[in-house]
């Protein structure tokens, strides 16, 4: 009998259970790497990360998605399109804000003008009407009126032959800088002004001309003209300079190509270059 099975079989000490138990169970199972992490984002950043730098980790890299991304296009193309605005609007003021007080004022007198002009002309359309209708020959006025309403048009049209008080302006052009977006901002501004009837350099300026850039020289409706560039302009004078002399206007805009204008009343302008009357190619009359 060995010396093992001698001993008495007494009650567990407490430093024997626990080496059984010890025995007993399986070793410990390391954890996986999955694990780790997960605990380790449980912790949070470690002590050692100032505020700064978590904010930094929050940040970068920014985490941006589609829709965020769309709604920041849009903003910055309104807020592209705003800034254009406003300095269109910036530059479009800059010739007003640095003229001269007589210079406002003939602008202010140009536009008072040209608001007189067209009340002359509603309230002359409301006298040939009130002349239609309390005429005791109504046929014989409206002929009368028909009449004077042809050589209006004709006038208009270039049909016919023009003469009243006006301006001559001559514009030298010696390096040819003068283009033709200039001399039709002139004819706008005429036209503007109150010009009933234009000539330039022998060729009737009517509602459908065109002008054309030839070379170092102009072509209008097609008729290639050479400087000097030479307007016979008939209407009221007194509209019709000042109207070209406005800061930022006609003759300020040719000045600075270097060209040199000259505007001239007089009380007699002929105006005598003539087009013919072209029938249209499809609209027709709708009167019955």
């Amino acid at each position: 009998m060995s010396h093992e099975d001698e001993t008495p079989k007494g009650p567990d000490t407490p430093e024997a259970a626990e080496h059984r138990l010890r025995r007993e169970l399986p070793e410990e199972v390391p954890a996986t790497a999955a694990e780790t992490a997960i605990e380790d984002a449980a912790k949070g950043p470690g002590p050692g990360l100032t505020g700064r730098q978590r904010l930094v980790q929050g940040l970068w890299p920014p985490r941006v998605s589609r829709a965020q991304l769309i709604v920041a296009l849009l903003l910055f193309g309104l807020g592209f399109g705003l800034a254009v605005q406003v300095a269109s609007n910036s530059d479009s003021g800059n010739a007003l804000r640095g003229a001269r007080q007589e210079d406002l004022v003939r602008i202010l007198d140009e536009l008072d003008n040209r608001t007189q002009r067209l009340a002359d002309e509603k309230q002359g359309l409301e006298d040939q009407r009130s002349e239609l209708e309390n005429s005791s020959n109504q046929a014989e006025e409206a002929r009368k009126q028909t009449v004077e309403k042809e050589k209006q048009l004709g006038i208009l049209a270039g049909t016919v032959a023009a003469q009243g008080p006006g301006i001559t302006m001559t514009i030298d052009d010696p390096k040819g800088t003068v283009q033709a977006d200039m001399l039709l901002d002139a004819v706008q501004e005429l036209r503007a002004a109150g010009a009933e009837a234009i000539q330039v350099n022998g060729v009737r300026v009517v509602a459908n001309t065109y002008l054309t850039d030839s070379g170092k020289s102009v072509s209008v409706d097609g008729n290639k003209i050479s400087q000097p560039y030479r307007f016979k302009v008939i209407g009221k004078s007194q509209d019709l300079e000042p109207a070209l002399n406005i800061p930022g206007g006609v003759v300020q805009t040719l000045e600075k190509e270097q060209a040199t204008v000259t505007v001239e009343r007089s009380t007699k302008i002929i105006v005598d270059a003539l087009r013919a009357a072209k029938r249209p190619d499809y609209a027709r009359s709708s009167s019955q």
